[in-house]
């Protein structure tokens, strides 16, 4: 499992850095959906055992992303359901050769306008 949040909502990467949850600062094109304050005792633990990576993301790299995906499949979907192409097109994931990737699109808390 690869861990991605945004640069500006870096709860689980802060954790990860300090050995246990902490508390951040959250702000940026996701924080509506992306952006506690403090990673839960559940998530914590269960991403200590399961998560693999977690990487940070640029705006910048979210919004791209959120934009080729309504430019290209006209799929619509809020700033945080774009972080994993996000991370496929800025190269900060890079596959495996033999890597199967899937990338899990959902959520539409965002105003479309912003599409245009």
């Amino acid at each position: 499992v690869v861990a991605l949040e945004p640069e500006r909502a870096p709860t689980l990467h802060s954790a990860r850095a300090a050995g246990a949850p902490v508390d951040v600062e959250v702000g940026g094109l996701a924080a509506d959906s992306l952006g506690a304050r403090r990673i839960g005792a559940i998530a914590w633990e269960v991403g200590q055992r399961h998560i693999h990576e977690a990487l940070l993301l640029p705006d910048e790299a979210i919004r791209a992303a959120q934009l080729w995906l309504w430019k290209e499949l006209k799929l619509a979907v809020e700033p945080a359901a774009a972080l994993g192409l996000a991370a496929l097109h800025s190269g900060a994931y890079r596959p495996q050769p033999q890597e199967t990737v899937a990338l899990i699109l959902c959520g539409a808390n965002f105003d479309p306008a912003s599409l245009a």
